[in-house]
């Protein structure tokens, strides 16, 4: 019977390393934003004009950026969390012999729901990575012919 459930909580168990592979990515990226906000704030005081705008707009995405990493990084906590309970209530469940598979299941499901909401989240700050990387066009001179 240990067999059996310990097969069951290995499902959960894959999602928690893909989850925990995750969050090692967000933390890089937060690092990296981290970083790039640091510089522009130093920047920010030493600009006018169109530069400064610039500055400022880009102060402004990361913010978002870094505001989007937060929030993905929470429920993908919650999500390892609820998954960890998931293991607990399968073993709780054989040992005890109480009936928690759809308690298990329901925070399994708990899980995979936090999981795709921060895989949006994530989603959305790659976009306004892309938008805070975009050249401006004042920069790119495209009515000259090279």
């Amino acid at each position: 019977m240990i067999a059996q459930t310990i097969q069951l909580a290995l499902a959960p168990v894959f999602v928690l390393v893909a989850i925990g592979n995750i969050i090692g990515t967000l933390t890089q990226r937060l690092g990296r934003v981290v970083d790039r906000s640091r510089e522009l704030q130093r920047r920010h005081g030493e600009t006018v004009g169109p530069a400064h705008d610039l500055v400022v707009r880009e102060i402004r995405l990361t913010d978002r950026r870094i505001e989007l990493i937060g929030k993905a990084l929470l429920r993908l906590v919650l999500a390892a969390l609820a998954i960890g309970l998931t293991v607990v209530l399968l073993f709780v469940e054989e040992y005890a012999h109480v009936g928690l598979n759809p308690v298990a299941a329901g925070t399994f499901i708990l899980a995979i729901g936090l999981l795709m909401w921060a895989l949006l989240l994530f989603l959305r700050e790659t976009r306004e990575a892309t938008a805070a990387l975009r050249i401006p066009e004042m920069y790119l001179e495209r009515e000259r012919t090279l």
